[in-house]
């Protein structure tokens, strides 16, 4: 594999390729790194960069200086895969790397162009790039550290760099679930231990805790890359069984009424108590409440969940039993926590959510699953009915999620919507490919 360099400061990788086994690559044949210098491309004393068009700061690298350089390496070496580095590219990570490497090897030849100073001109990524790679949400001086970090990735993937082909089979990121913790001497060291199982020498025991740790380092550490990976049917059963439980609760007291924003109690929907367990079914939610202190309403759904979970029902239709006989119905949310506490042995970690643009002492947005499961405590999800929850009940919980939102100023889902998006948000397996 033939690698093409263009750089406005090639001396920054000159320590990096003679490095470890970068250099040991290139000493095996396995590939060759070539560096051109985009000074060279201009005449003496001519600047290779230049003010940008209309107001504002920065230079830019001239498009004639790019070209002679790339058509320069490809006289020389062949027709390469050109990849360029900018904060606006594709988000590098290991199916980016796989899917570049594939591309690449048809050519022999790949070309690194990592920009400077404001960066390219838009009409030479236009013309000339293959890929646009950014390596994160910000903004370094140049394009040189993320072309060196694509490099080292980069390189593992050709067969031979690695001494061990099975070191690069279960590299984080390789499939959906990242590395297992690793140990060496001395045994302790801080007052922190390797585990027992590591040192037993029972093969057995310790494939099945590293497939554990594995597990549980993924789901609480790299959520958003494990749900955007397929899992097997299997894979996702030991996903659910590895990730704190999760339960929800729909309020119809303690919620604002009407247009005067006062606090009462709403009627229970059986639209919204079909489509919600719909949901809480799908998205793996434990058990569903409903929760009302009305008698004349708690008869009402007592009648409905009769129906679906025991009687004719359950046989009628066994898609919509199975989603309703997780329902239970409760007249207050103390009854919800102590049920839950009954199940887990702990209380759950108390979610609200609004449609509102209230201010918490605790915000979540839906990234931010790592705060919630941090305290290894099941999660219950609470939504209020009518125009939402109180204020007084909001602060009472533990996080309040931020509100669903769209491109508009219009607000106004139901709750069964919000109650699906949310749950696909935060817990849906999102693939990207």
């Amino acid at each position: 594999m033939k690698i093409s360099v263009l750089s406005v400061f090639p001396d920054l990788y000159k320590p990096f390729l003679e490095t470890s086994l970068v250099k040991r690559a290139q000493e095996n044949n396995l590939v060759t790194i070539s560096l051109t210098d985009f000074f060279s491309c201009a005449k003496p004393k001519e600047r290779i960069d230049a003010p940008t068009f209309g107001h504002g700061a920065g230079m830019l690298l001239k498009p004639e200086v790019v070209q002679k350089a790339i058509e320069g390496a490809e006289k020389e070496s062949g027709q390469a895969f050109k990849v360029f580095f900018s904060p606006q590219g594709k988000k590098l990570n290991q199916d980016v790397l796989k899917s570049i490497m594939q591309k690449a090897s048809d050519k022999k030849h790949i070309m690194l162009v990592p920009a400077r100073y404001e960066g390219m001109d838009a009409r030479v990524e236009d013309f000339y790039a293959d890929e646009l790679i950014s390596v994160g949400d910000l903004v370094l001086m140049g394009g040189d550290i993320p072309a060196m970090m694509f490099l080292e990735g980069f390189l593992r993937l050709i067969p031979g760099v690695i001494g061990k082909q099975e070191s690069v089979d279960h590299d984080s990121f390789n499939g959906p679930f990242v590395d297992h913790p690793e140990y060496t001497e001395p045994v302790t060291w801080k007052g922190m231990s390797v585990p027992e199982v590591v040192r037993s020498g029972n093969h057995g025991a310790l494939q099945k805790w590293r497939f554990q740790s594995a597990l549980e380092k993924t789901i609480f550490k790299h959520f958003d890359w494990l749900r955007s990976c397929f899992l097997t049917s299997e894979q996702k059963k030991m996903v659910l069984s590895s990730m704190p439980h999760h339960y929800v609760a729909l309020l119809h007291s303690n919620v604002v009424l009407g247009d005067q924003d006062k606090v009462g109690t709403t009627s229970v929907t059986s639209l919204d108590i079909h489509d919600i367990a719909r949901s809480s079914k799908t998205y793996g939610i434990q058990n569903f409440f409903v929760v009302t202190p009305l008698k004349d309403q708690q008869k009402i759904v007592g009648t409905l969940l009769g129906f679906w979970q025991t009687g004719y029902g359950a046989e009628y239709n066994k898609h919509r039993h199975e989603a309703l006989k997780h329902v239970h119905l409760v007249s207050e949310l103390d009854e919800v926590v102590e049920k839950i506490y009954e199940l887990e042995g702990v209380k759950p970690v108390i979610i609200a959510t609004s449609a509102r643009d209230i201010k918490h002492q605790e915000m979540l947005t839906f990234f931010d699953h790592e705060i919630a499961w941090k305290h290894k405590r099941p999660v219950l999800f609470v939504f209020g009915t009518g125009k939402g929850l109180s204020d007084e009940f909001l602060a009472q919980c533990d996080y309040l999620l931020k509100p669903v939102q769209g491109f508009t100023d219009f607000n106004h889902l139901s709750v069964r919507s919000a109650v699906a998006i949310i749950l696909d948000r935060w817990l849906g397996n999102n693939l990207k490919s």
